[in-house]
């Protein structure tokens, strides 16, 4: 059983990005809602419409929710479908990068610039030039930031081929290789990519990229990436199988091998998380549907401990 703490209970709160900042511990989630959309595979159930900033100073302590500080009507070019977000901090700015379909319907990634860790954020007035597809991860390492991002089905990333959309716009048979998140180098300014979106290829025990069909290891959404030990961690969730996996690979770029679960299903559909450590302990973020007794497009957060064995393999956590 996992034993994790649930972090907000007045709210439905999803896809925690968290991070260590100013010796806290903020939570960066999506805001889910009742919007009255019929849940389709499109994911339009899903219609978030602002974000909100959480902090706590201890794992098992006071939660604070420090209020919207994005909303879909706060972004020049927004259309609809505030999702998931992360927060990346340099030079005194923190930037909180998002997914938001524009006024054609089609995925982009925006970025959002405040002063503090708990905003307010000031949005560009354009979505990240050459971005597409949706979960937005950064890793800072050794100074240079990166951007990892994509999910498929309801995240488009299936209508893109070398970073253009492609007809037709479906997936690989399941005998092809599976689809791959992606990865850019960020500029300076953090504001643009400094490089054409590479793919983040995660190979099999034989050192063979996954197929489309491997649905049980292949990346379906929700690229984290964090490092222990010199080695690098590449986390995501495979979607439909309801299972976050991860690999393990040399460099920020991969490859990445499959190496095993972190979290076996929870109640609901979608799995999210992140990966922080505080104080010598590592945590996984993450939520399921529990409080909303299983309505999959309401879900609330939580966190449970994260432990790795004497080969610097992740323990699986189980979800329910």
């Amino acid at each position: 059983m996992n034993k994790g703490r649930y972090l907000y209970p007045n709210d439905y709160m999803a896809d925690p990005s968290a991070h260590v900042f100013e010796g806290k511990i903020y939570i960066y989630p999506s805001h889910d809602w009742e919007s009255g959309i019929e849940e389709n595979d499109n994911g339009d159930h899903f219609n978030m419409k602002d974000y909100h900033v959480f902090s706590m100073e201890e794992v098992d302590g006071e939660v604070i929710d420090h209020g919207k500080v994005l909303a879909v009507e706060d972004i020049p070019w927004s259309g609809r479908q505030l999702w998931d977000s992360d927060v990346a901090h340099k030079d005194g700015k923190y930037y909180i990068y998002f997914s938001l379909k524009d006024k054609t319907d089609i995925f982009r990634l925006g970025v959002a610039v405040g002063d503090t860790p708990y905003g307010p954020f000031v949005a560009e007035k354009t979505p990240i030039d050459g971005s597409y597809s949706i979960d937005p991860c950064v890793f800072e390492d050794n100074g240079d930031y990166y951007i990892y991002f994509g999910g498929i089905w309801g995240g488009q990333l299936q209508f893109y081929r070398n970073n253009k959309i492609t007809f037709p716009m479906c997936l690989p048979h399941s005998h092809e290789n599976a689809l791959s998140p992606k990865i850019a180098k960020l500029t300076d300014n953090m504001l643009e990519f400094a490089e054409e979106p590479q793919d983040v290829i995660i190979l099999d025990e034989n050192g063979n990229p996954l197929k489309q069909g491997d649905t049980e290891r292949r990346f379906f959404e929700a690229s984290w990436l964090h490092k222990y030990n010199g080695k690098y961690y590449f986390s995501y969730s495979t979607g439909d199988t309801h299972l976050i996996c991860y690999a393990i690979g040399d460099n920020p770029y991969g490859p990445f091998t499959y190496q095993g679960v972190i979290l076996t299903p929870v109640i609901g559909w979608t799995t999210h998380h992140s990966i922080v450590e505080f104080k010598d302990k590592w945590y996984l973020f993450h939520h399921d549907c529990v409080p909303s007794k299983g309505k999959t497009w309401l879900r609330s957060m939580k966190v449970t401990e994260l432990e790795y064995d004497e080969n610097g393999l992740i323990k699986t956590i189980q979800g329910q």
